[in-house]
């Protein structure tokens, strides 16, 4: 084990750290951004939305895709090249496609989120596979995504792309780029090779039965519930920072993760002090002080306001889906817990991500009006709705949740909370 962990962090620790740095700049250089983009292109609300409804669907199928195939057949290092490879392909021909037709730009990115959503577990597989400590290794590499998200939004806005059809070019260039670096990496053979393949499995349906539980239930229902309104930020947030005046949108909204790394430093602190449940409500609290900044910002363009919801996501991830993770790998125990992260993955960013990315680009419809050509939307109204729904959900949360402690028997006593 020793050779193997020195050179964790030697060589394949870099080879590592850069995977992770291109994997999440290829999507933080388009993602944010295609919003403004589509709106300066002069498509509709509702169309943005579909844009952000491929991606859920993708988060849906990918998990067929690597029971079935990726899981099972092939070096985990070659079918990432492969998927990037066809994944920046399709990226580079989004513009083509969005000047022929909007249905044809959403085809492009549909093809292309078909192709990434899978990646995100094959980093996470090949980097795992390659770790002697995944607890201690596993954070220091990662780190390096949120980074190179940063570094993405950074150039959009230097190279002043924020609503023009380039940035497709450069993500999906760094794709590509990532397609043949992926080659090069650590051979990691197939995790599942030999085994059958089970859509219950796949879909971690065992998982269920931790719904049997009133505290692990009302998680689940809550998660699914708060990435509804979660929808219309990663769906609108960038258009909305534009209509406020903001130029370089793609620097301002990368501020949020920015602020995600310093809270998942001083997390732990946090997360002894006040327990899984007060963890998780200070996330959903910020979801309702992220909207009710923005809607307080929306007539008057007041920019800090603007920039203190974008801050806030740091909290609204790290509090909430990271200790949702941690809670869900708690209670799960060893038997299913693959298979709970898996189920918790479907409903959150599947299921509650595209019902919330559908009814997001109705609502911006809804209070959107086109005067001479000129689209202007009431954010105020916008942006009320989500704040409302969060809010609701966190008071359900609160009443309904009891900490760890209270959930029986899958629980060891170096993992309980006390409910502070």
């Amino acid at each position: 084990m020793e050779p193997k962990e020195q050179r964790l962090g030697g060589i394949v620790g870099i080879q590592l750290s850069v995977m992770m740095f291109l994997q999440f700049f290829l999507w933080g250089a388009w993602y944010v951004t295609m919003g403004p983009f589509m709106g300066t292109s002069g498509m509709k609300p509702e169309t943005i939305g579909w844009a952000y409804t491929v991606g859920p669907i993708a988060a849906i199928a990918s998990p067929f895709f690597l029971g079935l195939v990726a899981d099972r057949f092939f070096a985990t290092e070659r079918i990432l090249g492969i998927l990037h490879l066809l994944g920046g392909a399709m990226l580079c021909l989004a513009p083509l496609a969005a000047e022929k037709s909007s249905t044809l730009f959403l085809v492009a990115i549909l093809l292309h989120m078909l192709c990434y959503m899978p990646t995100l577990g094959l980093t996470n597989t090949l980097a795992l596979h390659n770790m002697t400590n995944a607890e201690k290794q596993f954070p220091l590499i990662r780190v390096f995504g949120t980074i190179g998200w940063i570094v993405a939004g950074l150039m959009i806005s230097q190279m002043q792309i924020d609503t023009s059809s380039k940035m497709f070019y450069l993500a999906g260039g760094s794709g590509i780029l990532l397609g043949i670096y992926s080659f090069f990496l650590p051979h990691t053979p197939p995790p599942l090779k030999g085994q059958k393949f089970s859509a219950r499995d796949a879909l971690g349906l065992d998982a269920l039965s931790l719904l049997k539980d009133r505290s692990f239930a009302t998680f689940a229902v809550c998660s699914f519930l708060i990435c509804i309104p979660l929808a219309a930020y990663y769906s609108f947030a960038g258009r909305f920072v534009g209509d406020m005046g903001v130029e370089k949108i793609a620097l301002t909204m990368s501020t949020g993760q920015m602020s995600e790394i310093v809270f998942m430093v001083v997390m732990p602190i946090f997360f002894a002090r006040f327990g899984v449940k007060w963890m998780l409500a200070i996330g959903m609290l910020a979801w309702v002080a992220r909207y009710g900044f923005f809607a307080g910002a929306g007539d008057e363009q007041i920019k800090w306001m603007v920039l203190s919801g974008i801050v806030l996501h740091g909290i609204c991830y790290d509090f909430f889906f990271v200790t949702g993770q941690i809670y869900t790998d708690q209670v799960a125990g060893s038997k299913i817990r693959g298979q709970a992260q898996g189920f918790l993955v479907l409903i959150t960013q599947g299921l509650g991500m595209l019902i919330g990315a559908q009814l997001s680009g109705k609502l911006v419809a809804k209070y959107t009006t086109e005067i001479d050509g000129v689209s202007t939307t009431d954010w105020q109204q916008v942006w009320i709705y989500p704040a409302a729904f969060a809010m609701i959900i966190l008071v359900v949360f609160v009443v309904l949740f009891k900490n760890p402690e209270s959930n029986g028997a899958n629980n060891e006593p170096a993992e309980q909370e006390n409910d502070s």
